[in-house]
């Protein structure tokens, strides 16, 4: 039939076609959609464009794998994002957010329930730098080719080898699931996986509002002014880019904006001598857009502004003690083989040593049980550090 992989002998594929109309996406879907999970992965392109370039598609499920080509004419893939929200249906994906973000801007639908390979990896102990070939070689004993890793998704037609490789990431992934499934089972920490992706499944996470693009920027205690034009700028610049459907550098790099904001004009003449900005930029048609920006900066800056929040605590603690709780940390994620990056960040830390209720990741959920209580304790004085057999170890005080 033609637009489907069809049926697998052992682990041998028999056919492959790649998904180009309307109704052979429908008959594929209908097809998965006997399956109690299907993997899912996309090839795309953004690094001339403000939103991603959807390329591919690839999906895998009980018997059956295929690639969608999102560029075909006239394909429709209202029942691929259908597939994508049914509820009996686990997605599995590696490395989510990129791609749900996607799926997420073109159809309003994020997809659940999920799971996330690389997640579900961190959690269950294989640490915070593995990659997707050495996962899939430690789960599958498969070896994942990414001799096409640098392909130009957007060009066709795309060679066997690249279609290859691109199915491989999902035909990998449908071996690897079941054994990360069985491991979170085995050590009881399901749930701490839930916890993560309840946060990729949140709209939240992938709203792009222009009002808050100023907050990407690395500000250094502005002035009011300064910080009252930079979030107007900020939010011009980003309606730019998306109208426009290019990378927001490509209108105005960010130390560009700075420098206006710096030193604010209020004609084409005073823009033009700001270092960054091209001759003849006044007379393009997005100049008073600009302009305009910085005069409603300006007035934004005599009301109140949002509190732009340090990474640091307002007051920090002895940095004796951000030590300590580094080691507490070091110690948990050893002990329970998780990702130490995943448990807290140098910044939940920084705040655990100046405020026992910070309001910090590492102080919620499983990462207060598993390490947060931990660090309080040892601020309270209850447990010790010692050494036994030449080995940090954690006891409690007595």
């Amino acid at each position: 039939m033609s637009g489907f992989i069809l049926p697998k002998i052992g682990f041998i594929q028999v056919c492959m076609d790649i998904i180009k109309t309307t109704s052979a996406l429908e008959q594929l879907c209908a097809r998965l959609s006997g399956s109690e999970f299907v993997t899912v992965d996309t090839e795309f392109m953004r690094e001339r464009t403000y939103w991603p370039k959807l390329c591919l598609i690839q999906v895998a499920g009980e018997g059956a794998e295929a690639i969608i080509d999102p560029m075909a004419k006239g394909l429709d893939l209202a029942a691929f994002y259908d597939l994508m929200s049914n509820e009996a249906i686990l997605k599995v994906f590696h490395a989510a957010r990129q791609d749900i973000e996607i799926f997420y801007h073109a159809s309003g639908r994020i997809p659940h329930p999920l799971f996330d390979s690389q997640v579900a990896a961190m959690v269950c102990g294989f640490g915070d730098q593995v990659g997707y070939e050495a996962l899939i070689r430690r789960l599958t004993g498969g070896r994942v080719d990414k001799g096409s890793r640098f392909t130009d998704w957007a060009h066709r037609p795309l060679s066997d080898k690249q279609l290859d490789y691109a199915l491989a990431d999902v035909t990998h992934l449908r071996e690897a699931y079941p054994k990360l499934k069985a491991l979170l089972k085995e050590n009881g920490r399901a749930h701490w996986l839930a916890e993560e992706m309840a946060v990729l499944e949140s709209p939240a996470t992938y709203r792009t509002e222009p009002e808050d693009a100023w907050r990407r920027m690395k500000l250094r205690n502005p002035s009011k002014k300064v910080q009252g034009i930079l979030i107007e700028l900020a939010a011009w610049r980003e309606r730019m880019a998306q109208s426009r459907d290019i990378p927001r550098g490509r209108v105005l790099k960010d130390e560009v904006l700075m420098a206006i904001a710096a030193h604010p004009p209020r004609t084409g003449a005073e823009l033009e001598k700001i270092r960054g900005v091209s001759h003849g930029f006044s007379r393009s048609n997005i100049a008073p857009g600009l302009l305009e920006s910085v005069e409603r900066g300006l007035e934004l800056a005599k009301g109140d502004l949002p509190v732009i929040k340090s990474g640091k605590p307002a007051k920090p603690a002895p940095g004796a003690v951000a030590e300590m709780l580094k080691v507490v940390l070091k110690l948990v994620a050893e002990e329970h083989g998780v990702a130490a990056r995943l448990i807290a960040s140098a910044a939940d830390i920084d705040h655990i040593a100046a405020d026992d209720e910070a309001d910090v990741p590492a102080l919620h959920g499983w990462r207060r049980e598993l390490y947060g209580e931990q660090a309080l304790a040892m601020k309270r004085g209850e447990l010790c550090l010692i050494l036994e057999n030449n080995r940090p170890k954690l006891i409690p005080r007595s």
